[in-house]
């Protein structure tokens, strides 16, 4: 029988955190006085008080040391546990959202999927938009110490090949992730801040440039407007994209840099794939804007690297509707989707590294075919790929496909037409955001949808936020075997 009450007792401290961060648009809510900090003030007394009695009465089996099974439950409970509490807000405050709808918002918050079922945004209270984009900070930092300290040891979609690049803690999983969300959070919060002044630099109040900073070094894509960043065109947009693509980078590359090692971010391979495949796309949209839509120079080029941008880093902000613009491009963003930065960001998606492992184990069979007798080892950054790496992100692949398209017939179930479903269910097992069609495209929401396709999306989102085979494994009868 499998102990839960390691389990309940980090859930349940994540828990009691995240009521007491209730009190922060509270009293944003309070300052400005709308009459809605008293939402705030409840949900926070009845989050921390449940999180702190979980926790409590599991506190006397805590020993530091988690078995496997412990960590893949701890994984998945915390990211399908935490939403129904960042839900209370949703439900107690201005928008009197239902259950479904509450929900899902919060589960893409903490997934940083950037879905939304609200609208009217514009007219929200603060706090509650606050709410929102604080939400996808915590998920943003909570998945780089997830893919860090969990993942590699997990053995999860070829994550394994970075577990030398984590810290070293005794081989004990709390004090390891502990130690890596104390470093990360460091830059973390640091890239925020920074993020925060330039936003102001560009023209943004305080209160917006504090939301879409926390939104966009998340890559996460709440915005506090309707129109997302269509509010801001211009210099704006260009400083998103330079803080999208920073926080698409591997973050334990930044906690080197600032030890004095440069050297491992410039030649980390992920790093200059991941931008040079960026900026070949965004040449690519900029010409087709030029040549085909008759677009002039540096706003072809502005939004081209905005958009492309966004998407690629699953960020999901839309500046304009660009299915406007064409079928090619349409059909370019629906792929760039599946790509996803790098590995320990912020980011989500399949990332880049895995393609870079297909594309050298595809080498290496064609040379052993060519050569039958010879003997070829396949390498990633110097280090051997044994087979085990091979598999895992094979079989990480194979599982996004398939899930995809289970997803995409069950949205399609739901009555939903055939480019909304197959677009939805992309957008939410890659965590992307906005969708493709009139209803869930850049310049519509998901409010609309039926309930049982929300659920449907609801359960994308968690599978793609931690890696597919973090939830699946849960529903093998050899998992709960002792």
């Amino acid at each position: 029988m499998i102990d839960l009450r390691p389990v309940g007792y980090v859930i349940g401290l994540l828990i009691a955190a995240l009521g007491v961060t209730m009190l922060v648009p509270m009293l944003v809510d309070f300052s400005v006085g709308n009459g809605h900090a008293g939402a705030f003030l409840e949900s926070a007394i009845l989050t921390t008080m449940i999180g702190g009695l979980i926790s409590l009465a599991c506190a006397n089996a805590v020993t530091g040391k988690l078995k496997i099974q412990q960590v893949f439950l701890m994984a998945s409970g915390v990211w399908a546990v935490l939403p129904v509490f960042g839900a209370i807000p949703f439900v107690e405050g201005a928008t009197d959202a239902s259950i479904t709808d509450a929900y899902f918002e919060a589960m893409s918050g903490l997934t940083t999927t950037g879905s939304t079922v609200f609208v009217g945004l514009d007219d929200l209270p603060a706090g509650l938009l606050l709410w929102r984009s604080m939400l996808q900070w915590f998920g943003g930092i909570g998945i780089i110490v997830v893919a860090m300290a969990f993942l590699p040891e997990l053995r999860v979609g070829g994550m394994q090949i970075f577990r030398s690049e984590a810290f070293d803690t005794a081989g004990k999983v709390l004090p390891r992730a502990a130690e890596i969300a104390s470093r990360i959070s460091i830059v973390y919060l640091g890239l925020t801040v920074v993020c925060v002044l330039t936003y102001l630099a560009a023209g943004f109040t305080f209160f917006n440039a504090v939301n879409h900073a926390l939104t966009t070094i998340s890559t996460g894509g709440f915005s506090t407007h309707d129109a997302s960043f269509g509010e801001y065109q211009g210099a704006p947009e260009y400083v998103a994209s330079v803080f999208m693509v920073l926080a698409s980078l591997p973050f334990v590359r930044y906690v080197q840099l600032l030890a004095g090692s440069a050297q491992p971010l410039w030649r980390d391979s992920q790093v200059r794939v991941f931008l040079v495949v960026t900026v070949v796309l965004i040449v690519t949209v900029a010409l087709f804007r030029l040549i085909v839509n008759d677009d002039n120079f540096f706003h072809a080029l502005r939004e081209a690297t905005f958009n492309v941008t966004s998407i690629i880093t699953g960020t999901g902000y839309a500046s304009v509707d660009y299915q406007l613009w064409g079928a090619f491009p349409v059909a370019l963003f629906f792929f760039i989707g599946l790509i996803g930065g790098c590995a320990g960001s912020t980011c989500c998606s399949v990332k880049i590294f895995r393609y870079q492992i297909v594309v050298i184990a595809i080498a290496n069979q064609i040379r052993r075919i060519h050569s039958p007798h010879g003997v070829f080892q396949p390498k990633y950054e110097g280090r051997t790929l044994t087979e085990d790496v091979i598999s895992s992100v094979t079989a990480f692949l194979t599982m996004f496909i398939v899930s995809l398209g289970i997803l995409a017939v069950l949205l399609s179930a739901t009555g939903l037409d055939f480019v909304t479903a197959v677009s939805g269910a992309a957008t939410a097992i890659a965590n992307v955001g906005p969708g493709l069609g009139e209803i869930i495209g850049p310049a519509g929401n998901f409010s609309t949808l039926n309930d049982p396709a929300k659920w449907i999306l609801i359960v994308g989102m968690l599978v793609g936020r931690l890696e597919l085979m973090v939830v699946f494994v849960l529903f093998t009868s050899r998992f709960w075997r002792t």
